[in-house]
């Protein structure tokens, strides 16, 4: 089951795209975060997903938010993706698949690839409590960014 609304986040340590280590709870202290999970670098919708966070940088910085996004690649296809799209935000490699059944977004078989990682944004607040969570079944869709705004304007 998926971690909910009013529920303290799950705190983990992940290598980032730059192979460094990442604590959330370090993040999340310094204002509200986008914690993002998608299937995989480089597919279409999790391309369209983290350019969009990335051109909404300047509207998510008045708010002092932070974007993480999550996948089981490792840390040196996230670095290429990052490069390739100028992602100015943090990727976290979980190909040790330790954090995405912690948050309860594990998908056993998305089109013959076995436990990657679901569509799924959370809004934690300074708190560390999750203020928004939307996990969707279908990975060709993309969260519903207002949504996400108006949480983390309210986180």
């Amino acid at each position: 089951m998926a971690v909910t609304v009013g529920a303290k986040a799950p705190d983990f340590t992940l290598r980032n795209q730059d192979m460094q280590d990442v604590t959330l709870s370090e993040v999340w202290k310094k204002g509200p975060l986008v914690l993002a999970f998608m299937p995989g670098a480089f597919s279409g919708t999790c391309t369209a997903e983290m350019c969009h966070f990335r051109d909404s940088a300047s509207e998510l910085g008045t708010i002092n938010a932070t974007v993480v996004g999550v996948t089981v690649d490792t840390f040196f296809v996230l670095k290429a993706w990052a490069d390739a799209q100028k992602l100015p935000f943090t990727l976290l490699s979980d190909f040790n698949k330790e954090v995405t059944p912690l948050y309860g977004v594990l998908n056993p078989d998305m089109i013959g690839l076995k436990n990657i990682a679901k569509r799924a944004t959370f809004v934690i607040g300074r708190d560390g409590v999750v203020k928004y969570a939307q996990v969707l079944e279908d990975a060709r869709n993309e969260p519903d960014y207002d949504a996400v705004k108006k949480a983390l304007a309210a986180a």
